[in-house]
């Protein structure tokens, strides 16, 4: 039988993992195509809300599957290697963290970092624009939280599933957030000014949350 999750760690993961999806989803890729397409495509602000939804929810939901493929995987190899999750979880955090502040050193987040999105020309059908921003964010899992699936795979169902509703809660609201503040005519640069920040504040957290895995190891 799975033994139950210490409850103190599992709520500082879920927390951990809450602002690891709210901070991922601040990266402009994340919401300055919905404002362009909008904007290309003159939606309503619930038109565009809607594409952020069911984009973001997408997303997660990719992540999700792809975080279940490992957690697989790493079942099968920890039957073999007893406790090698736990550390190849914190190894995996360390890694991301570390790119991202590496990241943010070297190169400053551009504007146009994500995939061209910006209409020339007639606007294209309403429909067509809706799924192609959905689309771009499903062909993109999130990657920074596929390591949170791999610390709790030996949690259950129960623990996989709350991460999820967590990753997918943080993910909508911050792609929300960050779409409704440029829409509602917040200066972009003052956004980017901000999000150069972001890699530098997201891989710390993903450090301190590795820390978090190996300091509370029995």
């Amino acid at each position: 039988m799975t033994p139950a999750p210490d409850q103190t760690l599992l709520l500082s993961l879920l927390g951990a993992g809450f602002a690891t999806a709210f901070l991922h989803a601040a990266l402009p890729t994340h919401w300055l195509p919905f404002v362009l397409v909008g904007r290309a495509q003159r939606w309503t602000l619930q038109r565009v809300m809607a594409a952020v939804v069911a984009a973001g929810l997408t997303h997660v939901a990719v992540t999700a599957m792809v975080g279940g493929l490992i957690v697989v995987a790493g079942l099968a190899l920890d039957q073999w290697i007893a406790g090698l999750l736990p550390h190849l979880s914190a190894v995996l955090l360390f890694a991301f963290g570390g790119f991202y502040l590496v990241r943010s050193v070297v190169r400053r987040p551009q504007l146009a970092g994500g995939p061209s999105l910006e209409m020339s020309g007639p606007a294209v059908s309403h429909a067509a624009a809706f799924w192609a921003l959905v689309a771009t964010m499903a062909i993109s899992p999130g990657e920074v939280l596929l390591p949170f699936y791999l610390n709790q795979a030996q949690g259950g169902v129960a623990v996989l599933a709350a991460l999820t509703v967590v990753f997918a809660a943080g993910t909508v609201l911050g792609m929300a957030l960050f779409t409704g503040l440029a829409r509602a005519g917040w200066s972009v640069l003052r956004l980017e000014r901000w999000a150069r920040y972001e890699g530098a504040v997201l891989g710390l957290a993903l450090i301190a949350v590795g820390l978090l895995v190996v300091l509370y190891q029995p």
